[in-house]
């Protein structure tokens, strides 16, 4: 008989190991904070951000993202152009986009070591429940920018495939478009 309360119980663990271990390593490849870290990838998708937007895409109120670019900045890693009406658009600089291959690449390396206690058909199941997992993890708009805050889009698309979270994101907007449209 499947106990869900220990499944559940290894979900949570095995999750928690993971993120200790992947935010540990992306930290050190790029010498910031998990918040520059993933402020780091998330400009990498998307040049031209606001300071305020890319701290609700990773977590930051408007003046701890403030204060976590002012850092980024002063290492190098962004820059800021201004843009119409005051506004600040944020880009990863040269020396920014390094980091975040190495961030990517660090954090790959160490979740390729974790999946190599898997066979090949063992990974391919997980693949798919780990598709099935995001998917009921996405709520509502903003959902995918959080939940994908530390991914290697590259990698999740690879191939053809489509990003769960980003599905669910479509799915949900069309959904809705349907329903007020």
């Amino acid at each position: 008989m499947h106990d869900e309360y220990r499944t559940a119980n290894l979900l949570g663990a095995a999750a928690l190991a993971l993120s200790d271990v992947v935010v540990a390593e992306a930290t050190r490849a790029v010498g910031t904070s998990s918040s520059g870290a993933a402020a780091l990838v998330v400009l990498s998708t998307n040049p031209g951000l606001s300071v305020t937007e890319l701290g609700r895409r990773v977590g930051l109120s408007q003046s701890a993202a403030a204060r976590m670019v002012g850092g980024l900045e002063k290492q190098g890693l962004i820059r800021k152009e201004a843009s119409w009406g005051g506004w600040v658009r944020l880009q990863l600089s040269d020396l920014g986009a390094q980091a975040v291959y190495a961030l990517l690449a660090s954090r790959g390396d160490v979740l390729r070591q974790a999946l190599s206690r898997l066979d090949d058909c063992e990974q391919e199941q997980l693949g798919q429940l780990l598709s099935k997992l995001l998917t009921g993890l996405y709520r509502q708009p903003g959902d995918a920018e959080r939940l994908c805050r530390l991914c290697d889009r590259c990698a999740c698309v690879r191939d053809r495939a489509s990003c769960p979270v980003g599905q669910a994101d479509r799915d949900h907007r069309v959904s809705h478009e349907r329903d007020h449209g």
